[in-house]
C-alpha cells in the first residue's frame, strides 16, 4: 500500500533523525490557569516503539495526546511530532498522524468499508488506490466478513479495531491510541495487542495511554509513569520493576496497629527494603523469600498481632506507582 508523500521533518524545529516525539516543557492549564493537567513534561519517543503513558485517570495522559495530535492547544512549551512543529504546524501534523480515540468516532452513516474508504479520500489517496487500502486493511483485521454493515451493527471489539485500521490507512508516522481496549471484553483486548505486536514489528511508532498494569507491561517497550501531570519516572517495564529494589512483594492484613506492625516486619526480617501500610494491608518488600512467610506469622504472633491474610507476589507497575505516589494505580 502505497500513499502520496508525506511530509517530512523538514518544517519547524528538527529533532534528532531517531526522535518521532519530542516535547520540552509541555503544559496545558484549564479555566484560566486553576487547573494544571499537564505540568511541564519532557518526553522523547523513538522511532519505530511502542511508547505507553501509564496512570489513573486524571494523571494528564489524555491531555498530552491531545496536544501531541493538535486537539488540544498547549499553554507553553514545545512539542514536535515527525519533524513537525505541533503548534506552529498542526495542519502538517494532522498529515502524518493516525488518531483512535478512547470513544466510537466512526461515522455511523457509512458502512465499515465505507469508513476506510472515505478517509483515504479525505488525506489525499487517489480513489483506485483508497479503495485497495481499504479492501487490504479489512483483510488484515479480519473484518471483511462484514464489510458491508452498518457500524452500529458491530461488535465493540470490531469497531475498535475499525477505528485502528482507519487511523493507519494513510500509513502515519505515529500512531496515537487513547485508552485502546477500554471496555473490551478480555477476549478483543488480547486480539488487539496481537495487532499492535503486528504493527510494531513492522516498525510502526505507537504512542498509547493505559491504566491497565497489564497492557503497559505487555506490549510496550519503553513507558512513563504519570500522575497529576506530571512523568514521575520512564524506563521498560523491566526496568521500572527493577527499580523497586526487592524481589518478592509480602502482602499482609492483621488485626491491630498495622503502622507498628509494619514498623516491627522491616526491622525484624532479614532483607526487608521498604514496608508501607496502605489502607487496611501492609506492603513488605523482601529481597529473597526463603521462609518469610511463616517468619511474618511468628513475629506478628509474638508481639500480639494477628494475621487475617498473608500472600506474596513479584513487583509489578503498580508496585512502582505505589512507590512513586503512596497510593495504589487504581485510586
Amino acid at each position: 500500500m502505497t500513499t502520496e508523500k508525506k511530509p517530512t521533518g523538514t518544517v519547524g524545529e528538527q529533532t534528532h533523525i531517531d526522535e518521532v516525539i519530542h516535547c520540552e516543557k509541555l503544559t496545558k492549564r484549564y479555566h484560566d490557569g486553576d487547573i494544571l493537567a499537564v505540568d511541564q513534561l519532557d518526553l522523547t519517543v523513538h522511532h519505530g516503539e511502542i511508547f505507553g503513558l501509564l496512570g489513573p485517570n486524571g494523571a494528564g495522559k489524555t491531555t498530552t495526546v491531545g496536544m501531541l495530535t493538535t486537539l488540544v492547544v498547549p499553554t507553553s512549551g514545545k512539542a514536535v511530532v515527525a519533524g513537525i512543529d505541533v503548534i506552529s504546524h498542526p495542519a502538517l501534523v494532522k498529515q502524518v498522524i493516525g488518531v483512535v480515540s478512547q470513544t466510537n468516532n466512526l461515522d455511523r452513516a457509512l458502512t465499515v468499508w465505507e469508513n476506510l474508504y472515505y478517509h483515504g479520500l479525505f488525506f489525499g489517496m487517489k480513489s483506485k488506490q483508497s479503495r485497495e487500502a481499504a479492501d487490504k486493511l479489512l483483510v488484515e483485521f479480519r473484518l471483511t466478513e462484514r464489510a458491508k454493515a452498518e457500524v452500529m451493527a458491530i461488535s465493540g471489539g470490531m469497531a475498535k479495531r475499525l477505528q485502528v485500521a482507519r487511523a493507519l490507512l494513510h500509513e502515519p508516522s505515529v500512531l496515537f491510541l487513547d485508552e485502546p481496549t477500554a471496555g473490551l471484553d478480555p477476549q478483543s483486548r488480547l486480539a488487539l495487542w496481537e495487532i499492535l505486536r503486528k504493527l510494531h514489528n513492522e516498525g510502526q511508532t505507537i504512542l498509547l495511554t493505559t491504566h491497565y498494569m497489564e497492557e503497559a507491561d505487555a506490549i510496550c517497550d519503553r513507558l512513563a509513569i504519570m500522575d497529576h501531570g506530571r512523568i514521575l519516572a520512564i524506563n521498560t517495564p523491566k526496568g521500572l520493576k527493577e527499580s523497586v529494589g526487592a524481589d518478592s512483594i509480602v502482602t499482609i492484613s492483621a488485626t491491630g496497629n498495622l503502622d507498628s506492625l509494619a514498623q516491627l516486619l522491616q526491622k525484624r526480617i532479614e532483607g526487608a527494603t521498604r514496608s508501607q501500610r496502605i489502607d487496611n494491608i501492609i506492603k513488605l518488600h523482601i529481597k529473597g523469600t526463603t521462609g518469610v512467610l511463616p517468619k511474618v506469622v511468628s513475629i506478628a504472633e509474638q508481639e500480639g498481632f494477628n494475621i487475617t491474610d498473608l500472600s506474596v507476589s513479584e513487583p509489578t507497575l503498580e508496585t512502582v506507582f505505589l512507590n512513586l505516589t503512596g497510593k495504589e494505580l487504581r485510586d
